[in-house]
């Protein structure tokens, strides 16, 4: 048995661990490495080794607060808050006290910052209510997670206190969707227009998705320059449309987040995954999302009380894999 790793392989990863970045093509080499080869673990090992030298050892948790629970008339294929799913048929909006709780909470427990998710029917101008009740309660950074917007929208998150907005090309768009990519595309710009910082995820990946189109993904991030990137997979909620298409495993996640890592180069604050593993955390992601209130990838009405993770959780994952969550944000420093 060979001891060595591929040559071809050997250079792209060479040429990725020193933060030079890679091509498409060379990136789809990677995507098509097998889960178990020495080569895949090598990638991995590379990634992970330039998130501990650029991210310092921090580990990140940026709690996801969903704000309501709707039977969501986009209808993404993939969302348990869709009406096509049938998960909720009456509208729940979280009290204002509930999430300043969950918010005081999260800033007790040393979490990094608040992402502030709505369905695309929330009323705008309650998230900005939220983000200035927030803003005036705790002093974690907020990140909204909401619709496409517009420049004036996105300058009144400015104000209401948010310092960045989560908004990813989904996978499928336009075919899972009802949503146009360019239309997603067009709010990037108007994010980084304004001075908001640009949050990301390849999402959600799920067996049908070819190797293309998920580097297609990840090379967007990079050269729109989002704040973080990396990879979340499609979670099958019980009912869901999708449920027939299988799911890809947390190892094979865990080599996408590995390729995302060396794509991204020396661009992102952080690096990320979704949902919470330990395999990740080997391969170049050190942030987290622990979760309350609503997710598109439960059927419990507060994921807090379903799939998602607590931050205590979040952080034991991350100090038994070497990372230190208790270390300074990497993520909400001013440029150099």
């Amino acid at each position: 048995m060979s001891w060595r790793v591929a040559p071809d392989i050997a250079e792209i990863l060479k040429k990725g661990g020193d933060f030079a970045g890679v091509s498409r093509a060379e990136a789809m080499a990677l995507m098509h490495l097998d889960t178990h080869s020495r080569e895949a673990y090598a990638l991995m090992q590379t990634a992970d080794a330039m998130s501990r030298r650029q991210f310092g050892q921090k580990g990140e948790n940026h709690l996801h607060i969903g704000l309501n629970v709707a039977p969501c008339p986009m209808n993404c294929s993939f969302c348990s808050l869709s009406s096509l799913a049938g998960v909720f048929t009456e509208q729940i909006d979280f009290d204002p006290d509930q999430v300043v709780s969950w918010a005081k909470a999260a800033q007790k427990k040393s979490a990094d910052a608040l992402n502030i998710m709505t369905t695309g029917t929330y009323s705008f101008e309650r998230l900005l209510g939220i983000g200035r009740l927030l803003k005036k309660t705790v002093e974690l950074p907020l990140v909204a997670n909401t619709r496409d917007l517009s420049h004036k929208e996105a300058e009144a998150l400015l104000d209401a206190g948010f310092v960045g907005a989560y908004h990813a090309v989904r996978l499928g768009e336009g075919r899972d969707t009802p949503l146009k990519r360019e239309k997603r595309i067009q709010t990037i710009q108007v994010l980084k227009d304004v001075g908001l910082l640009w949050m990301n995820c390849v999402e959600p990946v799920g067996p049908e998705h070819r190797h293309e189109e998920i580097v297609e993904l990840m090379f967007l991030a990079r050269e729109h320059g989002a704040a973080y990137s990396g990879v979340m997979r499609r979670i099958n909620f019980a009912g869901s449309p999708m449920g027939a298409l299988g799911m890809i495993s947390e190892l094979e996640m865990a080599k996408m987040v590995a390729v995302s890592r060396l794509v991204m180069g020396d661009v992102p604050r952080a690096h990320c995954t979704h949902e919470p593993h330990s395999a990740s955390l080997l391969a170049g992601a050190n942030l987290f999302f622990p979760e309350v209130g609503s997710s598109p990838r439960d059927a419990a009405a507060d994921t807090g009380k379903g799939r998602g993770r607590s931050i205590e959780a979040c952080r034991q994952l991350q100090q038994e894999m070497g990372w230190d969550p208790d270390l300074p944000s990497n993520c909400f420093k001013p440029a150099a």
